[in-house]
């Protein structure tokens, strides 16, 4: 494959191969003004359509699962008064573009969601309650 390098205003043509290069040939680099395009503002931040849950808990919904790490929510995969096993997911939460799935820590039912598919979370911030 060929190349031109420019080295201190120099062009030199360089041919490489497996291994090896050659300069094939060296020429006097010459300048040519480029057209510098006006800057641009930056777009505006992107913010999650769903906001963060403002709901209130119950204070007899039992035990509260919470946001390990601060993402978006990608699947809400129960319903209010479903039971779950120890183990089954409940929701899937994306951090830092990889998926972190949050499972029943024991047998019991869901009393109440707080987190819908898109909200944005924080760490510590609620998402369902176990009975």
């Amino acid at each position: 494959m060929k190349y031109i390098v420019t080295i201190n205003n120099k062009n030199y043509e360089v041919e490489v191969e497996e291994g090896q290069a050659h300069i094939v040939r060296t020429t006097q680099a010459v300048e040519i003004p480029v057209p510098v395009p006006a800057p641009v503002a930056p777009a505006a931040p992107v913010v999650p359509a769903v906001p963060s849950p403002s709901v209130q808990i119950d204070p007899a919904a039992g035990e509260l699962l919470k946001a390990p790490m601060p993402g978006i929510i990608v699947s809400v995969n129960i319903l209010p008064g479903a039971a779950v096993k120890k183990g089954e997911v409940l929701v899937v939460l994306e951090a830092m573009k990889m998926e972190s799935e949050i499972v029943a820590p024991r047998d019991a039912i869901v009393s109440q969601i707080v987190v819908a598919k898109g909200a944005s979370v924080s760490t510590g911030d609620i998402l369902l309650a176990l009975q």
